[in-house]
């Protein structure tokens, strides 16, 4: 798929072009939809005491909220190619509100793990935002841009635990709800405001520089739909995707693993938090496991610059091996953390993980718009899905009595020092290589052209 008039450059502060609004609106919805897909995390020790869960049950709502987005995922990726990243969202949005909101109905725990299983589908946002800032800017910022929209929009796996203890002290505090029914209504909160942005992304944005997918098909300017049905085949024949696909389960699905159990994590394993009122120490809990997904302000960002710059520099391969080195450090720093049993070390040791582990995805996908751009989709679907199925396989580590949450961490880290090595296998043939390097120097062409012209206009 050629997608022409791509943006050269990011303007955060321009909200005219097609190419920023696509930016700015993929961020804000994936942001909205971490927040929900996340905000019943900072809640389960209210959520464990009314409902009696056990270690075991916890894990398995663990693993539940991240499984079925692996499949999610696959799909959202060959919808984008079929129907375009505006009309996914719209929908991904509006139906997935429902399950949020409908948590509250829970009231076990067989229809809680339902719920909590059904939220995860609106993980799939990750592939759309990816999909659409990768066909809106060009090769010299895409790197950027695509690390950008997913670090803001994981931001808000951070935003979530520091506010989602608010509102549920705004309901239980000051409206006298109960904590059973103060839960339950943060929840409807969240999907409420997901299902907005759901409308709002319907009518303030369009898939591509050009126009929609239907108007663009119409005019002959794009394949139609049965031209498609090959591309994820095509895909999934690419042992690079499947290398990405483990690689992203490395590091994205290590930041799902911990946005579920950070506020557990330390309420359970440092006596700082034993004597205080439980409504006090959810909140504290939810400020220190915050800090971990705040890091997305910038870190993912940095892994998507520093990929772009590489690239520059060393082309393609240059872009992965700075996702090798990335994805090595995460792992030696979540062993690291691991071994933390004071507070004050352990907070410390928490964010210099945290700055690898989102390094490490915007490396990735600094890397994904390249394997096949042609089945951007594909690739983009089965490499998220990579970061859920890796959430998957961690949580059974978290439900098992015989490992502790901290031993647990610390063979996942080695795990993650291991699966760096497979970005040896992701290599890009010369003809692919030359093609981007003329990709981007007429990009950084035309963002020079775009320079000379403003400063004429200005003159």
């Amino acid at each position: 798929m050629e997608i022409q008039n791509k943006a050269t450059r990011i303007n955060l502060f321009n909200f005219s072009t097609p190419q920023m609004r696509a930016f700015h609106m993929s961020w804000f919805a994936f942001f909205l939809c971490f927040f929900a897909w996340f905000g019943i995390a900072p809640l389960m020790k209210v959520v464990r005491e009314e409902m009696l869960l056990t270690k075991e049950q916890i894990g398995w709502c663990i693993i539940g909220s991240v499984a079925i987005t692996v499949i999610a995922r696959l799909f959202i990726g060959w919808l984008c190619d079929q129907i375009g990243p505006r009309l996914s969202y719209t929908w991904l949005l509006i139906l997935g509100s429902l399950p949020v909101m409908g948590i509250g109905f829970a009231h076990d725990y067989t229809t809680f793990l339902m719920f909590r299983i059904a939220i995860g589908a609106i993980g799939a946002s990750f592939v759309i935002t990816q999909y659409h800032t990768s066909i809106m800017f060009a090769p010299n910022c895409v790197g950027t841009a695509n690390a950008t929209s997913a670090g803001w929009g994981n931001l808000g796996g951070g935003v979530t635990q520091l506010v989602m203890p608010l509102i549920f002290t705004l309901f239980i505090g000051v409206l006298g709800f109960s904590d059973s029914l103060g839960w339950r209504a943060s929840m409807f909160v969240a999907g409420l405001i997901c299902a907005l942005t759901g409308v709002a992304y319907y009518f303030l944005t369009q898939d591509t520089p050009d126009g929609n997918f239907k108007e663009l098909r119409a005019a002959g300017k794009l394949p139609q739909k049965a031209n498609n049905k090959g591309k994820f085949w095509t895909a999934c024949k690419d042992h690079r995707v499947w290398a990405l696909f483990v690689i992203y389960g490395a590091c994205f699905g290590i930041e799902l693993t911990i946005n579920n159990i950070a506020a557990l994590y330390f309420l359970d394993h440092f006596d700082y938090f034993q004597d205080m009122e439980t409504a006090h120490a959810i909140k504290m809990a939810g400020l220190f496991a915050g800090m971990f997904g705040l890091m997305n302000i910038f870190a993912r960002t940095l892994g998507g610059l520093f990929g772009d710059r590489f690239g520059e520099k060393w082309g393609l391969s240059g872009r992965v091996k700075w996702l090798f080195v990335v994805i090595f450090c995460e792992g030696i720093a979540l062993m690291l953390f691991s071994q933390m049993s004071i507070l004050v070390m352990a907070l410390p040791a928490l964010i210099i993980f945290s700055l690898f582990v989102q390094m490490s995805e915007g490396a990735t996908y600094s890397v994904v718009p390249f394997i096949n751009p042609k089945a951007l989709g594909a690739v983009s679907g089965i490499v998220g899905a990579g970061g859920n199925a890796g959430a998957v396989a961690a949580g059974f580590l978290f439900k098992t009595h015989a490992i502790t949450w901290p031993t647990a961490l610390f063979i996942i880290g080695a795990i993650v020092t291991c699966c760096s090595f497979l970005t040896f296998i992701v290599r890009f043939s010369e003809e692919t290589e030359e093609e981007v390097r003329l990709a981007h120097e007429l990009a950084v062409t035309a963002r020079s052209g775009e320079k000379e012209l403003a400063t004429a206009i200005g003159n």
